[in-house]
């Protein structure tokens, strides 16, 4: 347990949070901090092709230790974290045989993480967290599951006993802001498939996530001195109130769940002149996806009817793209590394909490790029804010499930599963 606590708060204390305003890869000079510290622990630690490239991808390789072909497989983390909230001056906080009460953060500011109103913490009751100190994020996300996988790694080269077959290591920047598989080399990794550690609680096991698309939709409008506007202003904020005004009710984050999925405004800035409106679409559904993005241009073109003769032109232009896809297309053809996971859990004593993503992954990406690619839980709970924390026990059980999987790929006959249907 306290090699996994020093490993994991020496990463969490090192600010890596990305950024989507910048074009670099990297999109932030100080994610290479960690990345060059991870280099130099995957070479300590024994494994071998240990490599990173002009934008911070992290590749390392275990080599198998048996004799018979097993397939090549992998474990993907991110190390970047979330530009929602600071990641600068993590100072964490470790709470020792917790007691099912509140947890003051700051008793200064008296930010305090309650089981009344995160009644997950009840789950952990006599276990050991780690936690924020209410300034910032933990950073749990990803770097727990960069924490398990080294974990394993280490593990497994200081213990040749337990059989496994070649593994592949890869750790990458950028992936909170979406582009975390963007410039990864699928060829150059080499596994057969891979893991990403970058689920929430202790069991899950994901194969399914929504469709994603951003929208940017631009408002134009005429300013006029108002007390002279009448028949003349075209306040462009009031029409893009109204395109919000028209997006089908209740269909938001804070109103749907499950394989649900919402229109979610998230930036909204303007003048009369102009209005900017960012949302992202999200569906598990690829029809419904596709009739999300029509919603969109058929309310623009509606708008754009409607004033058309006062203004002259397009009032409304509406710009969709696509971010990631449901990854259930690519997973269910191998469902057996699915199915290899759930064994693993399963042989450790861990009830699987197979669900669908409400988000996506470096896997969803992975799977269309041919590295078929599911999510395994790596502990931590309300990722992206100041009461994020995680147990450490959750972080050890990751950590087994990746011994366990290594050990369950080389005994399993592969012929067999890749001939089911």
């Amino acid at each position: 347990m306290q090699n996994i606590i020093d490993r994991f708060i020496s990463y969490v204390i090192i600010d890596t949070e990305s950024d989507p305003n910048s074009t670099s890869s990297p999109s932030t000079e100080k994610q290479w901090n960690l990345a060059n510290k991870l280099v130099e622990e995957l070479k300590s630690i024994g494994l071998e092709e240990v490599t990173i490239d002009e934008n911070a991808y992290i590749m390392a390789t275990l080599p198998s230790n048996v004799s018979h072909d097993v397939p090549t497989i992998g474990f993907v983390s991110h190390f970047d974290t979330t530009p929602d909230f600071t990641g600068a001056n993590v100072n964490p906080q470790i709470v020792k045989n917790y007691d099912g009460n509140d947890i003051v953060l700051n008793k200064e500011q008296n930010i305090v993480l309650s089981p009344y109103y995160f009644k997950d913490l009840l789950l952990y009751k006599g276990q050991t967290l780690i936690t924020t100190d209410g300034l910032t994020l933990l950073g749990a996300d990803d770097k727990a599951g960069i924490t398990e996988i080294v974990t394993a790694m280490e593990y497994l080269v200081n213990n040749p006993d337990i059989k496994h077959g070649k593994i592949r290591v890869g750790f990458t920047p950028d992936e909170e802001i979406g582009r975390g598989a963007h410039k990864f080399d699928v060829a150059k990794f080499g596994a057969e498939w891979a893991y990403t550690m970058d689920g929430s609680q202790i069991g899950e096991l994901e194969y399914e996530n929504f469709n994603a698309a951003c929208a940017k939709i631009t408002f134009k409008g005429k300013s006029v001195h108002p007390g002279y506007a009448k028949g003349k202003m075209i306040n462009s904020m009031l029409i893009a109130n109204e395109f919000i005004n028209q997006l089908p009710n209740g269909e938001t984050p804070q109103k749907t769940k499950g394989y649900e999925g919402f229109f979610h405004v998230h930036q909204l800035n303007g003048s009369i002149e102009e209005t900017l409106l960012e949302l992202i679409i999200r569906d598990h559904s690829a029809n419904k996806f596709k009739k999300r993005k029509e919603i969109v241009h058929a309310i623009a073109k509606k708008i754009n009817k409607k004033f058309a003769k006062q203004f002259g032109s397009d009032i409304c232009i509406a710009e969709i793209k696509d971010q990631y896809f449901n990854m259930k297309e690519k997973v269910m053809p191998v469902k057996y590394i699915v199915d290899i996971a759930e064994k693993a859990m399963r042989e450790l004593g861990i009830k699987p909490l197979i669900k669908p993503i409400r988000g996506g992954t470096d896997g969803s990406q992975l799977s269309y790029m041919g590295l078929p690619c599911p999510n395994i839980f790596a502990g931590g709970h309300n990722f992206h804010g100041k009461y994020e924390y995680v147990p450490v026990e959750s972080m050890e059980k990751a950590t087994d499930v990746i011994i366990k999987i290594a050990q369950l790929t080389a005994t399993t006959d592969f012929s067999k599963e890749k001939t089911k249907k």
